[in-house]
């Protein structure tokens, strides 16, 4: 959808703002581009919509050199919000959201009638606020109109530049709901730049971490919270984030990789001695079969409790009605299907039912030791 190759911007020959920065964006993504301020998120991102052209590189819209594309046809196909709104004060409401379909020369009637739609979709219903001013607002509502004039014109590609930085908490908390329920009823490609890396994790399907014109790390989310690049991401992102936002987790983040495995057909005898050799009083009893290996149930030690005939097969004694978890399922459901069931262990597996690995509460407390912030010390 949005490739930018080798692309660099400098002043006069000196330090470049933007160094050899290679990005590639996927139609309907939510890309984030987050750093330290002067960091080059900004001039990147107006380099999109040609308002800053660059020193060299090339930037591709769907497989096209925007440098082919004449400068008013390309910002016309691209929705551009930005901090300060922008919005005309002399305009009422309806007119300024339809400040690009007029200059697209749009029949008035279909003007009328998306201006209407759009202010529903922002929930700003135009028989109470089309006829009103900008200063009649307040900043969050004028932010609200700034987003719909954005997609006045059904652009496929929408720039947003720190758009709520100067909103108070709450209500910027409240806009950024409002966008997630825009993006998922509308599935834009948005390019949106942030200093804040709490808006980067919320809103982002991926995050681009710049430092000093180049993109240190590209990621979703999740990925640079638990593996974070090098020492500049881990410091920005901060040390301790993960646990502050345990949503993050997932089960395969949490498991014990290091499951021992028994096969189903193998005896009581044989299943003892494999506990004592690897010291562990669970085993997961699997089917083996073209390098696959299908979980069939769990055998822990109390199972042996009982059993003289030391010859029963696994997949006789073995719990069959186990819950299988999901590799990407959140820790706060695992938590809660655990709690609710009573599970001691439970086994992780692939979209393909494979085993992966096994959850206990020590494999839990295990990676939350790991992440949980050192207490300070007064």
């Amino acid at each position: 959808m949005i490739q930018l190759k080798n692309i660099c911007k400098s002043y006069n020959g000196k330090k470049k703002i933007v160094d050899d920065l290679n990005l590639y964006v996927n139609k309907g993504e939510f890309v984030v581009l987050v750093g330290e301020s002067g960091c080059g998120k900004t001039t990147t991102m107006k380099m999109i919509n040609r308002l800053i052209e660059p020193t060299s590189g090339q930037i591709l819209i769907n497989g096209k050199d925007i440098k082919s594309i004449n400068k008013n046809s390309l910002r016309k196909n691209i929705g551009f919000v930005i901090q300060n709104i922008g919005l005309f004060p002399h305009y009422t409401i309806e007119k300024n959201i339809a400040t690009v379909l007029n200059l697209c020369k749009v029949n008035p009637k279909t003007i009328k009638s998306k201006v209407k739609n759009l202010m529903n979709i922002i929930e700003l219903p135009y028989d109470v606020y089309a006829k009103r001013y900008p200063r009649e607002l307040s900043g969050g509502q004028q932010q609200r109109i700034g987003v719909a004039r954005a997609l006045a014109n059904e652009p496929d590609i929408i720039l947003m530049d720190e758009p709520f930085s100067a909103l108070d908490p709450i209500t910027r908390e409240q806009l950024q709901d409002e966008l997630l329920r825009l993006q998922d009823e509308l599935s834009k490609t948005i390019i949106f730049v942030t200093h804040d890396i709490d808006e980067a994790i919320k809103l982002g399907d991926k995050i681009a971490v710049m430092c000093d014109g180049k993109i240190v790390q590209y990621d979703t989310p999740e990925e640079i919270l638990k593996n974070p690049k090098n020492e500049f991401v881990e410091n920005f992102v901060g040390k301790d984030r993960l646990w502050k936002t345990p949503d993050m987790l997932r089960a395969q983040d949490i498991m014990n990789k290091e499951v021992v495995k028994v096969h189903a057909n193998r005896s009581v005898a044989q299943a003892i001695e494999i506990m004592k050799k690897n010291d562990t009083d669970v085993l997961a009893v699997i089917n083996k079969k073209d390098n696959n290996e299908k979980l069939l149930g769990i055998v822990g030690s109390n199972r042996f409790y009982g059993i003289n005939d030391h010859s029963i097969k696994m997949k006789d004694i073995m719990k069959k009605n186990i819950i299988k978890i999901p590799f990407d399922m959140p820790l706060t459901d695992v938590l809660n299907i655990r709690q609710d069931n009573k599970l001691k262990y439970s086994p992780v597996i692939d979209v393909h039912d494979n085993l992966l690995g096994i959850i206990s509460n020590t494999s839990i407390l295990n990676v939350l030791s790991q992440i949980v912030p050192e207490s300070e010390e007064y």
